[in-house]
């Protein structure tokens, strides 16, 4: 079973870059250990074949945003769905 990785509270760095990126420039601690990317704009599945497929997205957000705010390629689901919310 995968695990999560939290990015923070936003998808841009202090310096305006993206935290989702195509390569790492910064030393591996965990190398094809995560298996799902949830972010304030979307939900990213990880596939090692793949890559990244975009399945959920924010209510206020769209696929043109999404692009905008990554600087990596992803694949779109055919069936991407609004992203939920959490009842507490």
């Amino acid at each position: 079973m995968g695990g999560a990785m939290d990015l923070v509270s936003s998808h841009k760095t202090k310096k305006g870059n993206s935290k989702i990126v195509n390569s790492c420039d910064l030393p591996l601690t965990g190398k094809n250990c995560v298996d799902m990317t949830i972010t304030d704009k979307c939900v990213f599945d990880v596939d090692s074949e793949k890559g990244l497929i975009l399945t959920e997205i924010a209510e206020n957000e769209d696929v043109a945003s999404i692009v905008g705010a990554t600087n990596c390629e992803f694949v779109v689901a055919p069936d991407v769905k609004v992203m939920g919310q959490i009842q507490t």
